[in-house]
């Protein structure tokens, strides 16, 4: 008996945090649970999380999302959060729904988690971006129902010796970015003003206000984007990730940095 149940545990055991759910527990993951009756006629009024920029740098990735979140015209948040880190040595931005696209972070935190504990070891960045692909696949029926989530996922490859940037379509699909990207209702806006801003090889600290200065653009031309708030003291959530992991950058630095790019665009326009 004892050795009937030994052979079931194993046979039930999988490194996937996400295959344990959906086979004994569907319910609980967030693409599973039922949408109000008539919901696919109209389109539901939910909080949305908008831009989030990604760029290369010398030495690693960086991941930045304004703060604001919208509910048609209305500013559902001014304080949200878009950028995580998914484990040590990786973060994650989000766009989209933001309900379904924070579980879906949690999820993957967790995920990744679980994989370390079975295995014994880090999941390789290469699969980290194939599993959240997997994850944002299972998410297509809301999508189609208008309750998209569009992430970006970034990370220090530590086999490989640098930083390697992702970027996702709802169906799941996957594309590794080279430079910079941009995903949100004001990536238009930040993608141009990195084109301007980015270069090879920046130092972190330019990377930094590069990422800074595409949001401060944005939110001028793209009203679902929050730009720095120097009244309100709210400032883009910043990770950058090197070879020594994951590193949320402090809140007096951004202010720093958002500070410097409004007097400079202030002494311009008296100048002008």
């Amino acid at each position: 008996m004892q050795e009937s149940t030994a052979h079931q545990v194993a046979a039930n055991a999988t490194s996937s945090f996400t295959e344990h759910l959906q086979r004994d527990r569907p319910e609980l993951l967030p693409y599973n649970r039922d949408l109000p009756a008539g919901a696919g006629a109209t389109p539901l009024q939910v909080p949305h999380a908008t831009t989030i920029v990604a760029m290369s740098y010398d030495g690693g990735v960086l991941m930045a999302g304004d703060r604001r979140a919208t509910m048609g015209n209305i500013i559902a948040s001014r304080h949200i959060e878009k950028v995580f880190p998914a484990d040590q040595y990786s973060v994650l931005g989000i766009a989209g729904t933001a309900g379904i696209a924070i579980d879906l972070t949690r999820l993957f935190q967790v995920e990744l988690e679980h994989y370390e504990k079975i295995e014994g070891t880090l999941l390789s960045l290469e699969g980290k971006a194939n599993r959240l692909g997997a994850m944002i696949r299972g998410n297509l029926p809301m999508a189609l129902q208008g309750l998209a989530v569009v992430p970006l996922f970034a990370g220090f490859d530590t086999a490989a010796g640098f930083g390697r940037l992702f970027s996702y379509d709802v169906t799941g699909g996957r594309y590794e970015e080279r430079e910079h990207h941009t995903v949100g209702s004001g990536s238009v806006f930040a993608r141009g003003a990195l084109k301007k801003l980015w270069r090879p090889n920046l130092t972190e600290a330019e990377a930094v206000a590069v990422a800074v200065e595409s949001l401060y653009d944005a939110a001028d031309d793209d009203s679902a984007t929050g730009g720095p708030d120097p009244v309100r003291q709210l400032w883009p959530v910043v990770y950058t990730v090197s070879r020594s992991g994951a590193r949320r950058v402090p809140e007096p630095e951004l202010a720093a940095v958002a500070g410097s790019i409004i007097e400079s665009r202030t002494i311009a326009r008296r100048e002008a």
